[in-house]
């Protein structure tokens, strides 16, 4: 489809003027497309699904629903700042869904990886399916597609296309940003008014800390996972490395070292921290941490996470080691 390919005349999105003049053409067109009609969105919290709410808000306001699944696979505070800047600050008309005993009750004992990641995908459509069923009039599905996407994949996102959606039904896509690069969707995010910790973001899997807490998931392996992610990430904001390194994050295998706590043996599972670089994803190389960094880390990790003894540095690029552990 023609109209598919980014015209060679396009400038880059850089700065604030390009991305505001970006934004009003977009919202124009929006407008023409829809008109009084009613559009939908899975808003996950990620960098471009969160840029198209925004740039649709600004756009028709509250004909656009947002449905947020909280799958209880998110990072710590994630589904919270959703609700804070999309349902209080932008006074989205936002559905939040918290599914977390749902997703957490089918994963119970599951610890094959393409099974989990299946389970999480069918789930989160079948979830997102029932919320539209709910809706009356929705002619729309607006989609975080981007240029990228289109280029690997024809303009088929699949673990972004929400798309168990029926084959009957006839939405409409709304795509606005399916012509951008990633770093051209966080300028335009930047000129939109989100929070800077939304707009860069790092990539964060679908299935999220599903693929992260390795083997079957339990409740307390999980929180365990979430605090340690949540203090890795909180020092790497402080000492600079955030902006630097692609992606970093722990994963928390199942299995248990002996360790000693106040005077005793006590067991505990390790948490491994990742942090890669890499410009396409196909390979990566590992992001250097200094070491005192690196102690420090350790100590808040062991000290403030229960059920977590140790912390291990993956030091493996990819290849041979792919981003992810599972």
């Amino acid at each position: 489809m023609s109209n598919n390919l980014r015209p060679e005349t396009m400038e880059r999105i850089a700065t604030p003027e390009l991305a505001e003049k970006f934004i009003a053409e977009q919202i124009a067109a929006v407008r023409q497309q829809v008109g009084d009609k009613k559009v939908l969105l899975a808003l996950s919290g990620g960098v471009d699904s969160s840029v198209v709410a925004a740039l649709l808000i600004k756009a028709i306001g509250k004909q656009l629903v947002c449905v947020h699944v909280n799958h209880g696979l998110m990072r710590k505070g994630e589904s919270e700042q959703v609700i804070e800047v999309f349902g209080k600050q932008l006074d989205a008309n936002l559905i939040y869904v918290d599914a977390t005993d749902r997703f957490l009750g089918l994963l119970e004992g599951v610890s094959e990886p393409e099974k989990k990641r299946k389970i999480i995908g069918n789930e989160f459509i079948r979830v997102f399916d029932e919320e539209s069923a709910k809706l009356e009039g929705i002619s729309f599905l607006a989609q975080g597609t981007i240029y990228p996407d289109i280029l690997e994949s024809d303009g088929v996102k699949a673990h972004h296309n929400v798309g168990g959606l029926p084959e009957d039904i006839d939405f409409q896509l709304v795509e606005p940003v399916r012509l951008l690069y990633k770093d051209e969707v966080r300028v335009v995010g930047e000129a939109l008014g989100l929070p800077h910790g939304m707009v860069y973001r790092q990539p964060f899997p679908g299935p999220g800390l599903g693929v992260r807490c390795l083997g079957a998931i339990t409740r307390d392996r999980l929180h365990a996972l979430r605090e340690a992610d949540a203090i890795l990430r909180e020092e790497f904001d402080k000492s600079g490395l955030a902006e630097k390194v692609w992606q970093y994050f722990i994963a928390v295998p199942d299995m248990k070292s002996v360790g000693v706590k106040d005077g005793k043996r006590y067991e505990g599972w390790p948490a491994i921290i990742r942090a890669v670089n890499t410009k396409d994803a196909m390979t990566a190389t590992i992001e250097e941490i200094p070491y005192p960094l690196l102690h420090h880390i350790t100590d808040r990790i062991t000290s403030e996470v229960p059920g977590i003894n140790r912390v291990l540095l993956d030091l493996t690029p990819k290849p041979i080691g792919t981003i992810e552990w599972e």
